[in-house]
């Protein structure tokens, strides 16, 4: 073998070796802590990284609303929770002058139609 046809052949062995270790370090540069990563392929355009940077918005946009539909859920559950705690301690008590009024679901004095405070 002649001089160029080694050094083609040693020349791409080593090339052959080093791209997957180049493509390795490309994608620990471009992906760091808190940034949201897609790739597709070998494509790393910058077509994609908006693509990818507009679902990330979306996502933490859904993640803001399903939050904020969670607390409200939780809210009105305890207050439903805390109705029925208050009913049944109203029609439990030993006073014989509570009750309990529906419409404004809190436990009243029958003789005044003041809320008690501890029925």
């Amino acid at each position: 073998m002649n001089s160029s046809s080694k050094f083609i052949k040693h020349g791409l062995a080593a090339l052959l070796l080093c791209l997957p270790l180049m493509g390795a370090q490309a994608a620990s540069v471009n992906c760091t802590a808190g940034s949201t990563c897609v790739t597709s392929g070998n494509v790393d355009s910058v077509l994609t990284k908006e693509q990818a940077r507009q679902e990330k918005e979306q996502w933490d946009q859904t993640r803001q609303l399903r939050t904020k539909v969670n607390s409200r859920t939780e809210k009105e559950f305890d207050k439903i929770d805390a109705a029925f705690d208050a009913k049944d301690a109203c029609e439990k008590s030993l006073n014989l002058n509570a009750y309990w009024e529906p419409s404004t679901q809190r436990c009243l004095d029958v003789n005044t139609g003041r809320p008690l405070a501890r029925p």
